[in-house]
């Protein structure tokens, strides 16, 4: 079974599927398809996380895709160029780019095809194109002024014809192609290592190699070297070197792991805001489960209330460093916080005091006040990843995928990062950089400070579920903020409520943004709750004599979820996808 945001990316993992391929062939061919389809949403030039499973080890693993802040971003630099927060694209944006490596890096360790193979789909579509869709087109129409006056290289790769694209147009890459090709190329040329098996690692691993030191980063330096414009409207260089690039390698980690109703869930460490979604069940485990339906009035006000807790405890205590997860998750701390819990809506930041002192929290800036203080008004669009705006409206987000294997390999990643509207298009390799940095602060006393060779803390957020410590369930959704939000809207419908899984999808959602914002500009909407319109008129009109702020985002936005499921006792395979947007995709057979 395969699962994506893009159907060509889903048809693409199910093909591998059908030659023999396994679950992490099958999702490293999807990820480059990826890079080629969604290119608003992702790019070679970002990062990703995933967690996974092998049918011969259940236990689960992280693949760590996140790259770190370079050797020269330190806050005293950014300073010195006028800045008072990391800006929301651009170079100086940049964190160090390692989904590519760590794709790779699945494929050598896990998978079982040549690499040649693997990125066939991607070269196809890079070269002879795909039908663009509406999105894309959108996006590059929505910045088209940036990329005439200021990106012109964005320009030359996305308006060839000096317009935006129109929906369905074929819309080729073959500056990224060839990227993928040399890569090959690199691969083929390594001296063989023996065996057919220690062969193929050999030829992936001089890929990585080629990537990291090759013309792809000679060219990624030479070009941020010059100043191009970034989101607070002046010219900055980026500070990205070649001993950055060099030294950046992928890695597998062990999961995070939280129970729930006797499931195990599986979650990165806290250098992302995966346990926040373990905080939040841990909190609702207290409740009975009919005070845990999204779709009630009861169920969606205590659901708001522990994503604010748990939301709340990841922006002042997660970041790349000791984070005591065995005191956030213990059952003595999460009863305590538990309590705090009331029929009211509240309109606070209650972050746990994990030590002997309150935390330090990140600036508290609604948009208005953040705009009295800059003196001009806050254009939304300047964020490298605009994600749901405070109406609900989709300002672009990311990527997923699920696959699970006839033999129980299991996959679920997050790719996102480099999408075209984040940074200038770097000449010959037709992708941008990442703009992941804007997660950081420029304030030394935060966890989530900006530190050179420190990950920022990202969003992306893939689940992994286990009964019995066995893997089921695979799941995820891009979104920003609203990743494990969403995603427990679905886990409880499905764990508590007996749903299936496609229904759990296409029911309606909600998220809370009361907390600050993981992107540019940073503000936060406290009490503010976004509800899809089809919760209902009497449940809106509840939420709202709860003290909720609610604004009603449509019938069907929000919510952009994709899983792959498999029963252990009969080997049964399940998979859906989001139908909201006519885009994602769920196959198998």
């Amino acid at each position: 079974m395969s699962a994506s945001t893009h159907w060509i990316a889903t048809a693409c993992m199910q093909s591998v599927l059908e030659r023999g391929g396994n679950a992490f062939d099958a999702a490293t061919a999807g990820a480059f398809v990826l890079h080629v389809v969604e290119p608003h949403l992702n790019g070679p030039g970002g990062d990703m996380t995933a967690i996974l499973a092998t049918a011969e080890d259940p236990a689960p693993v992280v693949l760590m895709g996140q790259g770190a802040a370079p050797s020269a971003a330190t806050i005293a630099h950014y300073r010195a160029e006028g800045l008072d927060a990391v800006p929301g694209t651009g170079a100086l944006a940049a964190a160090i780019p390692l989904a590519v490596d760590a794709w790779l890096l699945l494929l050598e360790e896990k998978g079982t095809w040549e690499l040649a193979d693997v990125l066939a789909p991607a070269i196809g579509y890079a070269e002879d194109g795909h039908p663009v869709l509406a999105r894309v087109a959108a996006q590059i129409g929505a910045v088209a002024r940036t990329f005439t006056e200021h990106w012109p290289t964005s320009a030359a790769l996305w308006m060839p014809e000096g317009v935006p694209p129109e929906p369905g147009q074929l819309l080729r890459n073959p500056e990224y192609a060839a990227v993928l090709r040399d890569l090959v190329a690199a691969g083929e040329g390594a001296a063989d290592g023996g065996a057919a098996a220690d062969g193929r690692r050999t030829r992936i691993a001089a890929a990585r190699e080629r990537w990291r030191t090759g013309p792809v980063a000679r060219a990624i330096v030479e070009f941020v070297r010059t100043p191009h414009r970034h989101s607070d409207g002046a010219d900055h260089a980026g500070v990205l070197t070649a001993s950055d690039l060099a030294g950046a390698v992928a890695r597998f980690e062990p999961a995070t792991t939280g129970d729930f109703r006797g499931w195990t869930l599986a979650k990165t460490g806290p250098w992302g805001q995966g346990p926040a979604l373990l905080e939040a069940l841990g909190l609702l485990e207290g409740f009975a489960d009919h005070e845990l339906d999204p779709s009630t009035e009861q169920g969606a006000h205590t659901i708001l209330e522990a994503l604010k807790l748990a939301y709340a405890d990841r922006d002042a205590h997660f970041g790349d460093g000791d984070v005591d997860l065995a005191q956030l998750l213990s059952p003595e701390h999460l009863a305590s916080r538990r309590a705090l819990i009331t029929g009211t809506a509240s309109r606070e930041l209650r972050p746990s005091m994990l030590g002997q002192s309150p935390a330090p929290l990140p600036p508290l800036r609604t948009e208005d006040e953040l705009a009295r203080l800059r003196g001009a008004a806050i254009d939304l669009g300047g964020s490298g990843e605009p994600t749901v705006r405070p109406t609900g409206e989709a300002r672009g987000d990311t990527c997923h995928l699920d696959v699970v294997d006839r033999w129980g390999n299991i996959i679920s990643a997050t790719p996102s990062g480099g999408w075209l509207q984040s940074s200038p298009a770097i000449p010959q390799l037709g992708f941008c950089l990442g703009t992941r940095l804007q997660m950081t602060w420029l304030d030394e006393s935060l966890p989530t400070a900006l530190r050179p060779g420190a990950r920022p803390r990202t969003t992306l957020t893939p689940t992994l579920v286990l009964r019995d410590g066995v893997p089921v369930l695979a799941c995820g959704s891009p979104g920003g903020d609203q990743q494990d939000q969403w995603q427990l809207l679905f886990l409880l419908r499905v764990l508590v409520g007996g749903m299936p899984l496609q229904e759990a999808i296409d029911a309606p959602s909600l998220h809370t943004l009361s907390m600050p914002g993981s992107f540019w500009p940073r503000t936060w909407s406290p009490g503010r709750a976004v509800v899809e319109d089809r919760l209902g008129d009497a449940v809106i009109a509840g939420l709202e004599a709860r003290g909720h702020e609610v604004v009603r985002a449509g019938d069907w936005a929000l919510g952009r979820l994709s899983c792959v499921m498999r029963d252990p006792g009969t080997g049964i395979l399940r998979a859906a996808a989001n139908s909201r947007g006519a885009q994602g995709y769920a196959a198998g057979r």
